[in-house]
């Protein structure tokens, strides 16, 4: 019998800055703490500016990935995750039973799993995209007029 994941997401959100600015981000290790507080996280594909996957242990065992895809002036993050909830062995996932409580407990991993992620993705954005309008372009920082400049 082939284990299916009790947890696999799927969400795409659009932020208004370039994938080389992401990847940075993506590839720091001290934000995959804030983003996955209970997983633990591997590099197995660095993608550069398309993004990075991950195996997971901890919470959940599988895998994350970002893929950050070049749209526009933007890029869409495509984010993924898969995994098997875990019990004593951080390291081991298991199927839930295929019973109407298992049901319900995968639902309720998926939509715990999904809110958290939406509230990571939309700090993200308005992290690196300031004040930016939607629908214009990215913004570029104005520089103060009451600051002295260059030279001064």
């Amino acid at each position: 019998m082939v284990a299916v994941a009790s947890v696999d997401l799927v969400d795409e959100t659009y932020i208004a800055v370039s994938p080389q600015v992401l990847a940075t981000i993506v590839a720091n290790p001290a934000r995959w703490r804030d983003w996955w507080p209970d997983l633990d996280l591997v590099v197995f594909m660095d993608r550069g500016s398309q993004g990075q996957r991950w195996s997971v242990t901890g919470a959940l065992v599988g895998s994350v990935e970002l893929w950050l895809e070049p749209v526009g002036p933007g890029t869409v993050v495509h984010y993924y995750l898969r995994g098997l909830p875990t019990s004593t062995n951080p390291t081991v996932g298991q199927e839930l039973p295929d019973s109407p409580a298992g049901w319900r407990r995968a639902a309720s991993l998926r939509k715990s799993r999904a809110l958290h992620w939406k509230r990571t993705i939309w700090a993200l954005k308005d992290e690196v995209e300031g004040v930016r309008m939607a629908g214009c372009p990215p913004t570029i920082p104005v520089r103060d007029e009451a600051e002295p400049r260059a030279g001064d």
